[in-house]
């Protein structure tokens, strides 16, 4: 076996696999005597085991309330009773006996609950604890028929194709400005995409706060929000610099996975009984979308891009929302709306660094440009315009 040399020092080949087994087996000792001797069991008091219960899902219909569960303790834990309205009501635990810890089961009560009213289910344990669901507003959860997945898709096409859209048919009469309204544009697409990228985080770290302890959420979407970032930026950079349309695209992809954040809340909405909430939030959503389709075209205003690709652009920027309708109101739960916002928010910072990039490629006195009232106004318009059209969207 061929010999290599660390630190001066000839080490062959199966004696540098040995000194990584070692320590592989030795740990692997450690924990399989750690696990046999139980060294803790000395500092036992009697103490009951920690207990962590997450309700991830509600789902009702004519059989009664439908909740799936999370474990999260310690130890593998078992749910005793179940108590709706301070009243004991007997369920059946799907799968049955002990959860482990970051399983999950269905606690199937049926209970006959009243449309339009708010119901507390309380979970108890068998050591006695007590975990609290409320279920703000009752009223039938949203099935996978035809009908509905249609009509879902009709809302997310407004919410997120039509504004987009709309803002894209500016392209014709932007195409006739100068250096001055250029460097404006970009600057409102980088406002209202740090914008963007500020309530994306505040959502994913809020929703984060509600998933299980076991998902870590805080680490999960900074960790998903820097991949995001790596992963599009070395994808962006690997045959150069994006300009032009390639650049739109890479804008269109950052606003799409935003638009997902935003089909998952208005599907959310719908599915807890906001009926008149979802419709006031698709109002706000697409007034506060329209100038997605702006800063989109902006790159392009010096180019004659084909056809095709003002419906690629809309498709993938716009697409997402009808996704996020289905998922939001079908199958929602708050460590993956965290982890989709998460994702969508280094996509969008990505997308900030390229069109800043742009912009400073696009002019050549860089230092003079930057703090020029043109980009400053283009700056603080995108921000405040996303910021005032927000207040639509914000319950």
């Amino acid at each position: 076996m061929s010999e290599t040399t660390v630190t001066g020092v000839p080490v062959s080949g199966w004696k540098r696999l040995a000194w990584i087994l070692l320590p592989l087996l030795v740990l692997a000792g450690s924990i399989a005597w750690i696990v046999a001797s139980d060294p803790l069991r000395s500092f036992d008091n009697g103490a009951p085991p920690v207990e962590a219960l997450t309700f991830e899902r509600t789902i009702l219909n004519e059989t009664g309330i439908h909740l799936m569960v999370r474990a999260g303790g310690s130890e593998p834990m078992t749910i005793a009773q179940v108590q709706v309205d301070d009243a004991y009501w007997r369920f059946i635990q799907d799968p049955p006996g002990e959860i482990e810890r970051g399983a999950t089961a269905w606690l199937n009560v049926p209970y006959p609950w009243v449309l339009g009213e708010a119901h507390m289910v309380i979970a108890l344990t068998n050591t006695g604890t007590a975990f609290e669901h409320e279920i703000a507003v009752a009223v039938p959860t949203p099935e996978a028929t035809s009908s509905q997945l249609l009509a879902q898709a009709i809302i997310g096409a407004i919410v997120g194709l039509l504004p987009v859209a709309v803002g894209l048919m500016f392209y014709p009469a932007l195409r006739g400005v100068g250096r001055g309204g250029m460097n404006f544009l970009l600057a409102l697409t980088i406002g209202l995409l740090a914008f963007l990228l500020i309530d994306m985080t505040g959502d994913a770290f809020e929703l984060a706060a509600e998933s299980a302890a076991l998902f870590q959420g805080p680490a999960m979407v900074v960790l998903a929000g820097a991949a995001s970032f790596l992963v599009l930026m070395g994808v962006g950079r690997w045959r150069g610099t994006p300009t032009g349309l390639s650049l739109s695209f890479f804008i269109a992809l950052g606003i799409g996975l935003h638009n997902l954040g935003e089909g998952l809340a208005i599907g959310a909405a719908f599915a807890a009984g906001s009926a008149g909430l979802g419709t006031f939030l698709v109002v706000g959503f697409t007034i506060h979308n329209v100038t997605e389709g702006i800063g989109i075209a902006a790159p392009i205003l010096k180019e004659r891009p084909p056809l095709w690709s003002f419906v690629a652009l809309t498709a993938l920027a716009g697409g997402p929302a009808v996704i996020g309708m289905w998922l939001g109101s079908l199958a929602y739960a708050p460590q993956w709306s965290a982890l989709a916002l998460a994702v969508g928010a280094g996509a969008v910072l990505q997308v900030i660094v390229e069109v800043g990039a742009f912009l400073l490629r696009s002019n050549d006195k860089r230092s003079a440009f930057t703090l020029s009232p043109t980009v400053i106004a283009g700056l603080v318009a995108g921000v405040g315009f996303m910021y005032a059209t927000a207040a639509f969207v914000k319950i």
